[in-house]
């Protein structure tokens, strides 16, 4: 269990004020310039030291990122940094308690990881429901400015850095960093083609960062505490604190900083309470957010929640936002759920998933009723690979992995409401293990 002394998010819950006056007494914006006065190669150092991976999902290391980045840029092509807090994962909720109640943390780790990559300035893209929040956001940046830690002569550094607010429509697929980037521009809201990549051509033609707010909220921590410190925090290559967000069949779901690689029972029987009904009504867990594969009782019940632990179980962290489902849920039917979210926010430039989410989610729908033919399992099966891995952005992916999870763990349910369905009565209940 995380040691309350290696907390980073200490205000995670709103217990106290967010104002930058009460942001100064937990630690925020002190002595910032000492860690501007590192330099920029110093940072990305640090940082490449401490292990820290990407927060958003795909767990890229942060400080790599960084060094893509040109360190000579010029008037007409200036670097910048783009602060990901489109959070429209189903079940990922963490960016959204860091924005209203730590936002000076965030806005604290944009300066530094701004000027570690010698960015003219940042945008901060925020999802377009997330109304209180962009206006928490929006306050935290005028009292920042009004205390001269941005905008010109930042912390009194000499270094000139603007923070700007934009709000997204909406869009599921604006959380993709290049279709995220086409929206700020103004445009629809579509991924580019790769290469080249926002490093080299991003926001109007310039190299570009984009991070998570998780990523970015923790660098001041970093910074000030040593890259050994946030290394020594989790498992070798899953390093770190983590926000966890627990929502679904236990008891008390929440959002919670844990160590990285927290095994899956502690985790819920320390912070939620246990699962509801008890851990034998467990009855599978997507550990990541919506697009990754579920897991079943048996096999996630001791696994370690990290990056590598979770892709040897073909699951994924995602975001650590942890659906816990037990013995009621209709398991096809969530996963046809799951398949009309993505069929609805795919933007129809890839043929593969424009066409390939909507087949998909309508047997998925004839799978929930078992009106359907058993071959139809693995026509649906071989479709999804398919979509995955063919179109421009990863949505294609997020689309086909949850149906490769239940196809993969829950074909004989699958299989016993397609016979039920064409007379089989006497079929017995297909479900897996419960957990012990």
């Amino acid at each position: 269990m995380l040691a309350d002394l290696d907390r980073i998010f200490t205000n995670l819950y709103g217990f106290r004020p967010w104002r930058l006056e009460a942001a100064r007494a937990r630690g925020d914006w002190v002595d910032t310039r000492a860690l501007l006065d590192l330099g920029p190669d110093r940072i990305v150092e640090i940082v490449k030291d401490s292990g820290l991976r990407g927060r958003g999902g795909a767990g890229f290391p942060t400080g790599t990122k960084w060094g893509f980045m040109p360190k000579n840029p010029t008037p007409e092509r200036p670097n910048f940094l783009i602060v990901n807090a489109d959070e429209s994962e189903p079940g990922s909720c963490k960016d959204r308690e860091i924005i209203r109640h730590e936002p000076h943390k965030l806005l604290e780790g944009t300066l530094l990881a701004g000027f570690a990559i010698r960015a003219r300035a940042a945008y901060i893209y925020i999802r377009g429901e997330y109304v209180r929040e962009a206006q928490v956001l929006e306050q935290a940046v005028a009292e920042a400015y009004a205390a001269g830690l941005l905008g010109r002569n930042a912390c009194g550094s000499g270094f000139d850095f603007d923070v700007f607010v934009h709000r997204g429509a909406g869009a599921y697929i604006c959380g993709e960093e290049s279709a995220l980037i086409e929206s700020l521009e103004g445009k629809k809201g579509q991924p580019r083609l790769k290469p080249p990549f926002p490093a080299n051509v991003g926001l109007w033609g310039c190299p570009t960062t984009v991070n998570n707010v998780e990523s970015i909220a923790v660098v001041p921590a970093i910074l000030r505490r040593g890259a050994d410190w946030f290394a020594s925090i989790g498992r070798p290559g899953n390093t770190g604190t983590k926000l966890f967000q627990i929502s679904g069949h236990v008891n008390r779901p929440c959002v919670v900083e844990e160590a990285m690689g927290i095994p899956f029972r502690q985790l819920i029987e320390e912070h939620c309470g246990g699962v509801r009904g008890g851990w034998g009504n467990l009855l599978a867990v997507i550990p990541g957010g919506s697009s990754v594969p579920l897991v079943p009782a048996h096999e996630i019940i001791d696994a370690p929640l990290d990056f590598d632990s979770l892709k040897a179980l073909k699951s994924g962290l995602g975001t650590a936002a942890v659906i816990v489902m037990d013995r009621s849920t209709d398991i096809v039917k969530a996963i046809a759920r799951i398949s009309y979210f993505y069929k609805h926010e795919s933007c129809g430039q890839c043929t593969p998933c424009r066409e390939g989410t909507g087949w998909m989610w309508r047997v998925m729908e004839r799978l929930v009723t078992g009106d359907a033919e058993p071959h139809e399992i693995d026509l649906l099966l071989e479709v999804t690979t398919q979509v995955e891995g063919h179109t421009i952005c990863a949505l294609g992916d997020a689309a086909a992995w949850p149906i490769q999870g239940l196809i993969r763990h829950f074909r004989p349910e699958i299989e016993r409401r397609i016979a039920r369905r064409r007379g089989f009565v006497s079929v017995p209940e297909a479900l897996p293990q419960a957990a012990e």
